[in-house]
């Protein structure tokens, strides 16, 4: 969302950007880390990371500092409102029960997706497949639903000058190559991923549309190996995908 420049509060901005600077390769940050991370100066970056601190947001040990429970009120207060967790859940609970394999949905915000929703047969998953994760769009098999979904004007624009980093052996990091992949998955419409984001894990996704067509999410089915034959999940999973992304257009 555009707004007008006198309406920008550039501190809010920056004390956004240092919040945001956390995450699960970076869960103690200083200073001067989080000046790095934020891109703003190291003094900048102290008295954000206080303020945060005194607020209750960051918990610190006078020179590290790292997140405290009360950021999860954000989280909890999207999935508590917002409605396409509360309408796709009941769905990811009945595909998992029926099917034993894991489930998600998953949002496009920049250059990462990030899961709004899932449910699990299973107690072991994937690192990092949890709410709020954010996963390389380049990288998953739910990105790349969603960056087909974009107009091929805004995919350009997701693509220039953006280096596609190599997460594992499998992990297609050529930039024409690429392109050639997102057009394959605009014509099938639907993709699979194996093992290019972590290592043993294979996923097959789906978008999910709205009654006006429009693209809002992508729904995923994860599996582990033995189950990780690619023509297995596409006789398998990928139907349960199609029907469960009909059903639910009614109501997104």
């Amino acid at each position: 969302m555009a707004i007008a420049h006198a309406d920008f509060i550039e501190g809010m901005a920056k004390g956004m950007a240092v919040l945001e600077s956390f995450g699960p390769t970076r869960q103690r940050l200083n200073a001067t880390l989080a000046a790095q991370k934020a891109g703003i100066t190291r003094a900048a970056a102290r008295r954000h990371l206080l303020t945060l601190a005194h607020l209750g947001y960051l918990e610190t040990d006078g020179s590290w500092f790292w997140l405290a429970p009360k950021v999860l009120g954000f989280s909890g207060s999207y999935l508590a409102s917002a409605q396409l967790p509360r309408v796709v859940q009941p769905v990811l609970n009945r595909l998992a029960a029926d099917t034993g394999q894991s489930f998600s949905v998953v949002v496009l915000d920049g250059d990462a997706c990030v899961i709004v929703a899932r449910s699990s047969a299973s107690r072991v998953l994937a690192y990092g497949l949890h709410l709020g994760a954010r996963l390389p769009a380049h990288a998953t098999s739910t990105g790349r639903v969603l960056l087909a979904a974009l107009p091929k004007a805004g995919f350009r624009s997701w693509m220039a000058g953006r280096e596609l980093p190599r997460l594992t052996p499998r992990t297609v990091t050529d930039a024409k190559a690429f392109r050639a992949l997102i057009d394959k998955v605009r014509q099938e419409d639907c993709c699979l991923a194996q093992e290019e984001h972590e290592l043993g894990v294979h996923a097959i996704a789906v978008p999910l549309r709205d009654m006006r067509g429009r693209v809002v999410a992508a729904l995923n089915a994860v599996v582990n190996p033995p189950q990780a034959d690619a023509a297995w999940m596409v006789r398998h999973l990928l139907p349960v995908l199609w029907e469960a992304a009909r059903d639910l257009r009614a109501v997104l």
